[in-house]
């Protein structure tokens, strides 16, 4: 038994550091998808705390399965694995029969499962958390209180940086810290091409089902057998029902940029020869306005040297304008973006992303603004 439950304990903390890992990776990732939780339950009101819960959350995940492996308040902690893997399971079943939430986001961006696999998984984990709940009693911590509290601190202390960076920073290529970009925006990728879709596309296929009750039983039709001339049935509601999931769909979508007038510009800018500044904003009150005059100088030194700089937004023209004219920016190329699109290019609010023949080149927080640029033998350099 002792070597049963010692398995048990590396395989769930092991995998409860790894998936908290993957979500620090990219913690509004994590928030978004709560907020899509929210917006399906009917309960936008939450949205309000999808920061401070995701955060809190990711922390937990990865400490919980550090507190695990070392047997740390191991009653305490089984129990708060075991309420967790409950909450895990609810959320990707809701995902799984429902329809209503396409991935859970169980495993952040880096790694994309289907509803299926991670409900089955969040099964098995469940299992094994219900086990150790069972055997709590049994096991204790590895090493002394005082060392085990020491590395539980550490784990804390680790995993809060860790999100803290990338909310600040982003993921940076080069800084030799254990980050990746796994959003189809990242380093390398032409977002043109990423547009397309790829060679085994197949749209998904849908079907409308109608809910019809009679004698205070419901049934589903479709649209070829639901009971029209029958009058004894009432229509109680219509759902889209997803007979099969499309495949090879683009895995960039709804990146339109569209100029005052209403014009599709993206081919235009994304198709561009040479390189591009793009400086995403959104939700003007909410953006943060630090280095404000290193951006400015940026925009203007790029446009001596003839390289377009554009601002993308996702406000309304009304809450845009004013903010871009506070700051200076008013005098460059302001273009619609939406929200949801912006978001997922770019996690910081504000940011820049410098595009090379329309691929990324290198994206930067609101922090980190390149200070110097120079152009030399058709190569740019940025410090």
């Amino acid at each position: 038994m002792k070597y049963f439950l010692w398995t048990l304990r590396i395989i769930v903390g092991v995998l409860f550091i790894f998936s908290g890992l993957l979500k620090a990776n990219d913690p509004m990732g994590l928030v978004y998808k709560m907020d899509e939780f929210f917006e399906v339950w009917n309960m936008n009101y939450m949205t309000q705390y999808s920061f401070f819960m995701s955060v809190l959350m990711i922390a937990f995940e990865f400490i919980c399965g550090v507190a695990v492996l070392l047997g740390y308040s191991f009653r305490l902690f089984s129990t708060l694995l075991l309420l967790l893997s409950i909450f895990f399971t609810f959320l990707t079943g809701y995902a799984l029969f429902t329809g209503k939430v396409k991935e859970c986001g169980c495993f952040g961006t880096c790694i994309k499962l289907s509803n299926v696999a991670t409900f089955n998984k969040d099964v098995v984990l469940l299992v094994l958390a219900g086990i150790l709940f069972a055997y709590r009693n049994r096991i204790n911590g590895i090493f002394q209180k005082h060392v085990n509290t020491a590395l539980m601190i550490l784990a804390t202390v680790f995993v809060s940086g860790l999100q803290w960076w990338v909310l600040e920073h982003l993921p940076i290529a080069g800084s030799g810290l254990p980050f990746k970009d796994c959003l189809p925006y990242k380093a390398g990728n032409n977002l043109l091409q990423k547009m397309q879709p790829g060679p085994d596309y197949k749209p998904a296929v849908i079907t409308s089902v109608f809910i019809y009750e009679k004698n205070g039983q419901k049934k589903e039709f479709t649209q070829d057998n639901y009971p029209w001339q029958d009058t004894t049935w009432k229509f109680s509601d219509r759902k889209d029902k997803v007979i099969s999931e499309a495949t090879g769909e683009p895995e960039v979508h709804d990146f339109i940029l569209t100029d005052s007038d209403h014009n599709d510009q993206t081919q235009a800018i994304l198709g561009a020869k040479g390189y591009t500044f793009l400086w995403f904003v959104r939700q003007s009150d909410k953006a943060h306005t630090d280095k404000m005059g290193v951006l400015t100088a940026l925009a203007a030194h790029a446009t001596a040297l003839h390289i377009p700089f554009y601002i993308l937004y996702s406000d309304n023209v009304e809450s845009a304008m004013p903010f871009l004219k506070k700051w200076g920016l008013d005098k460059w190329n302001a273009l619609s973006l939406d929200y949801t699109a912006s978001k997922t290019a770019l996690r910081t609010n504000p940011g820049l992303m410098l595009l090379n023949d329309g691929t990324v080149v290198n994206k930067w927080s609101y922090r980190d603004y390149p200070t110097e640029i120079t152009l030399s033998n058709g190569k740019l350099d940025t410090k």
